[in-house]
């Protein structure tokens, strides 16, 4: 990793992101199960989203992060019309592999939490190995 991306990518950074539950987000719209309350994977991508979020600002143009692992707890449902919140704190940086604490929440009540690795690239190598044949 680059001396000055060392320097920005520093365990402590944070960022949250927030969702306002449509009937586009619940768990019979995505396809993962049949109740009408948010699906795991919108806290998934919620969860990921606000990881892209804490490092977005200190990352060169020509870099990206791509998610490689995730754990994740999804502890309580959320009923279309509901605000869910998910912050994410750097907690490691190991040379590109980024681990991230992740909650989110819901009026004042954890509805997920867990971890997500993250690492970062080169975009256009990245796009560019993803588009050939294996």
């Amino acid at each position: 990793m680059p001396e000055q991306l060392k320097d920005a990518l520093t365990p402590g950074l944070v960022a949250r992101v927030e969702l306002t539950v449509t009937d586009a987000d619940t768990a019979q719209a995505v396809g993962s199960g049949d109740v009408p309350v948010l699906g795991t994977p919108r806290v998934l991508a919620l969860a990921e989203a606000a990881t892209v979020a804490a490092t977005a600002r200190h990352l060169p143009a020509d870099s990206t992060t791509v998610g490689t692992r995730v754990e994740l707890d999804h502890r309580a449902a959320t009923p279309v019309g509901r605000t869910v919140t998910a912050q994410a704190r750097l907690t490691a940086v190991d040379r590109r592999r980024l681990v991230f604490e992740v909650v989110v929440t819901e009026g004042g009540q954890t509805v997920a939490e867990g971890r997500v690795e993250r690492v970062l690239v080169d975009r256009h190598r990245f796009v560019e190995r993803a588009g050939q044949p294996s």
